[in-house]
C-alpha cells in the first residue's frame, strides 16, 4: 500500500523537475496540497495563484506557454475543465498551445461537496475536442510519468487525478505510451475500466475468478483511445464490459463501442457506468454510497458483471 496521493506524486516529480529547469511553471487556481507547498516556498518565481479563477488559469497558462514557459495548470477537477472550456478551445486546441491542465478530484473525488464538485462528463467532453490529450490517472507510479512526459508534451494535456490514497497497481518501470496497459490475463472475458475504478475491475476480477471466470482486466487511460493498442489487447474474448465512474454517454464504455464500431468488430459488450436517467446526486455517505446511488457500487457491479459473463 502506498501512502501517497496521485496528487503528490504528479506534483513531487514535477518539483524535481523545476529545480533544474526555470522554464516550468505552475499555476494555480487558489489550490494547495504539501507537494505543492515545496514548490511555493522553494521555486516562488515558477509558482503562480491567481485565486478563484480558473479560466484566467488558463488564459495566463496560455500566455506563459507562448514565451516558452512548460506550464502545468491546478484546480479542482470540474472548475479548470468545464468552468474554463471556451478558452481551453479556443487557446489550446484551436491554437494549439501546449500546456498542462490538472484537475484534482475527478469522478466523485469530492464525495462530501455535493453534485457542483463532482465530476462526470470530463472524458466525454475534453476528448471531443481536437489537440487536448486526456490522462486518467490510475494510480501514483502513473501520476509520476504523467508528470514526467508533461513536461515535454507539444499540445494540451489534461490529467485527471483523485485525491484517494490508493494501492499502486503498477511498478515504477511500466511504460504508459501505448495509452492502454494489461492488468490480468484472462482467456474468456474482459473488463475495461479507467482511472480508480480500475481497482474495482481488478478486485472484482479476482473474485469472478473463484466462480471459474477467467477474466482479462485492461486499463484504457490515454484518450484519444489508442485503436491498433486496444483491439490487440481484446484479442480472444468472447464478452467485454467496461466499467467508468462516469456517465455513460461520451465516456469510456462510449469510447470503446466507437473504436470496436470502426474497426467492424461485432462482440457482446455490456456498459457499466452512471445512467443519465439517474441526473445528479445530492446525497452523501462516502464515494461507494454515492456509486451505489447510480446502481455502481462493488455489489452491484459484481451481480451485472455476473449476470453479462453468464455460467
Amino acid at each position: 500500500m502506498n501512502n501517497i496521493s496521485q496528487r503528490d506524486a504528479f506534483w513531487n516529480r514535477v518539483y524535481e523537475i523545476a529545480l533544474n529547469d526555470k522554464n516550468i511553471v505552475i499555476v494555480s487556481a487558489d489550490m494547495g496540497a504539501p507537494a505543492l507547498d515545496k514548490i511555493r516556498h522553494n521555486l516562488a518565481s515558477q509558482f503562480v495563484n491567481v485565486g478563484i479563477a480558473e479560466q484566467n488559469a488558463i488564459t495566463l497558462a496560455s500566455g506563459l506557454a507562448l514565451s516558452g514557459k512548460r506550464v502545468f495548470t491546478y484546480a479542482i477537477a470540474p472548475f479548470i475543465t468545464m468552468r474554463c472550456l471556451e478558452q481551453i478551445r479556443v487557446n489550446n486546441a484551436m491554437m494549439k498551445i501546449p500546456i498542462t491542465i490538472v484537475g484534482v478530484g475527478a469522478g466523485f473525488g469530492y464525495e462530501d461537496s455535493g453534485p457542483t464538485h463532482h465530476l462526470l462528463e470530463d472524458i466525454a467532453i475534453m476528448r471531443s475536442i481536437p489537440n487536448v490529450t486526456v490522462h486518467s490517472i490510475t494510480d501514483s507510479i502513473m501520476a509520476t510519468a504523467c508528470a514526467e512526459t508533461s513536461c515535454s508534451i507539444s499540445n494540451a494535456n489534461y490529467v485527471r487525478i483523485d485525491r484517494q490514497v490508493l494501492p499502486d497497481i503498477y511498478k515504477s518501470d511500466a511504460d504508459f505510451s501505448a495509452g492502454i496497459n494489461l492488468l490480468k490475463e484472462g482467456k474468456d472475458f474482459a473488463i475495461i475500466s479507467t482511472g480508480t475504478m480500475a481497482h474495482a475491475a481488478l478486485k472484482a476480477a479476482n473474485e469472478l475468478a473463484k466462480d471459474g471466470y477467467d477474466v482479462r482486466v485492461i486499463d484504457l487511460h490515454t484518450f484519444p483511445v489508442n485503436a491498433s493498442n486496444l483491439l490487440k489487447t481484446l484479442s480472444g474474448v468472447s464478452k467485454l464490459a467496461t466499467v467508468e465512474e462516469h456517465f455513460m454517454p461520451g465516456g469510456l464504455g462510449s469510447a470503446v463501442c466507437e473504436v470496436l464500431a470502426d474497426n467492424e468488430i461485432l462482440i457482446p459488450i455490456k456498459r457499466l457506468g452512471l445512467p443519465h436517467d439517474k441526473s445528479y446526486c445530492y446525497e452523501y455517505g462516502g464515494r461507494e454510497a454515492l456509486r451505489g446511488y447510480y446502481g455502481m457500487d462493488y455489489g452491484s457491479m459484481i451481480n451485472n458483471l455476473r449476470h453479462f459473463f453468464g455460467k
